[in-house]
């Protein structure tokens, strides 16, 4: 692809390192920009800008905040004793749209793959552990996708809780084996939280 200009050839080359853009998909979203007031550009960039250096992560559940604790931690109306076990913040916002969970959440930051080399530590698992053992969570509902590595983590997980007294569950199978929890509908994820199963029944079921 020639470019005219070295400023609008830079500019599609960091448009195009997003995931799922392409170079022509990323000359047309460039070539927007430069129609748009210079006003409305700004307005993007800065909001990049602030994203990039000031957000935070719940001290609580790692879930993005723009506070120490999250909404949801800080919510009062919200159920301690239930913490739902995520991948990531994508998962967190997909279940909130069901509008049928109504405790807390932990975002592990991944899943356990050693074909990628990502283990155990390089998750959020230890803090997940050490929430169980001050006794407020009285059951985890493993919620990652059905994928091999999805199931290495939570039986990873399920391992490290042996001892201490937590309830484990995982949403029922309404959401296809190999599906990612953003791409299910509202309805059958809301289902599958509400209908979630025993462990350790997953566990002999597979």
């Amino acid at each position: 692809m020639e470019f005219s200009s070295k400023l609008l050839e830079n500019a599609v080359y960091e448009m195009s390192q997003l995931p799922g853009i392409g170079k022509r998909t990323a000359l047309r979203l460039v070539l927007h920009l430069l129609k748009q007031p210079e006003e409305r550009t700004n307005l993007l960039s800065e909001a990049l800008s602030k994203l990039r250096n000031d957000v935070n992560f719940c001290k609580r559940c790692n879930n993005i905040s723009d506070t120490e604790l999250c909404e949801i931690c800080s919510n009062p109306k919200r159920d301690a004793s239930l913490v739902c076990v995520v991948e990531d913040i994508r998962d967190v916002m997909a279940i909130e749209n069901t509008s049928q969970y109504k405790g807390l959440y932990h975002v592990l930051g991944g899943k356990i793959s050693p074909m990628e080399g990502i283990g155990p530590q390089d998750l959020n698992i230890a803090p997940l552990i050490n929430r169980v053992k001050q006794g407020e969570v009285q059951e985890l509902i493993f919620a990652l996708s059905s994928t091999m590595e999805g199931d290495t983590t939570n039986f990873y997980i399920y391992k490290q809780l042996e001892g201490l007294e937590v309830t484990t569950s995982t949403i029922a199978r309404g959401i296809s084996v190999g599906d990612e929890l953003e791409y299910a509908d509202e309805v059958t994820l809301g289902r599958s939280i509400l209908n979630r199963i025993p462990f350790e029944s997953s566990i002999k079921a597979g």
